[in-house]
């Protein structure tokens, strides 16, 4: 069964080789969100997150909202296995794929083709298995030629059409979203749309961040609300949106 468990998740960003005082004022006129403290051995720190404890089972759609700097990213990220908590736990069960960065591992140099075997690899595809889908990227992404060409002499759209057609082929068990997908051209974009819906409606549980209220509210079930690296508020999906973004 298809389950994500965070028990008192703590993450914190020790800074290095600065003076503790002028950082921290610096860094205090800067901050909307997280808190600024120090650790034992006087190096500034930055609390991420601080006791989140979340459990996500099989069917659950969930959202995240919260100002910039509340702790959305860095909550995805360590459910998306990049950071790995200070403090607590958190246990996952499925197979999980994370569309927060899609360009990662695209390498300019490389030719589309190559590129698609550099990311696929990323993604834990073995070679047979990502050289039965060559065919279905290739073909969704829509670039022929351009394929053969280094991915440096692509414009922005091209590039974002490479990535998405990669990353979207895997049917993760537990989809992680920062924002619903822009993909350039709006031809492209149509098609992109469902195979987001689709990517969605088959995958066990989605946790997706986003500013979009009406997004949030049709494709969610549940919502968290963070401030400043602390859960706020937990609840259905409609009840929680109307706190933070008001009664429509």
């Amino acid at each position: 069964m298809t389950s994500m468990h965070l028990e008192n998740v703590t993450v914190d960003f020790p800074i290095y080789n600065t003076r503790s005082r002028s950082l921290k004022n610096q860094v205090m006129s800067l901050a909307t969100g997280g808190t600024i403290g120090s650790n034992p051995e006087g190096h500034v720190v930055i609390r991420g997150l601080e006791n989140v404890t979340l459990s996500l089972k099989e069917g659950e759609r969930l959202g995240l909202i919260g100002h910039n700097g509340s702790g959305k990213t860095t909550l995805l990220r360590v459910m998306s296995g990049v950071y790995y908590p200070s403090g607590g736990n958190i246990t996952i069960n499925g197979k999980c794929t994370s569309l927060i960065n899609i360009s990662l591992g695209i390498d300019p140099e490389a030719t589309g083709r190559e590129n698609i075997g550099i990311r696929g690899a990323l993604l834990g595809f073995k070679k047979k298995e990502l050289a039965e889908r060559l065919a279905e990227i290739e073909e969704f992404s829509e670039l022929g030629n351009f394929l053969d060409m280094p991915v440096r002499t692509y414009s922005t759209g091209m590039q974002l059409r490479l990535a998405f057609s990669i990353s979207t082929v895997i049917q993760p068990e537990i989809l992680i979203m920062d924002e619903w997908l822009a993909t350039g051209d709006e031809g492209f974009q149509h098609k992109a749309n469902e195979r987001l819906h689709d990517l969605v409606n088959k995958t066990k549980i989605l946790i997706i961040a986003s500013h979009s209220r009406d997004l949030l509210v049709k494709n969610c079930t549940r919502i968290v609300w963070l401030e400043h690296g602390r859960v706020k508020m937990d609840g259905d999906a409609e009840t929680v949106a109307n706190a933070y973004f008001g009664h429509h």
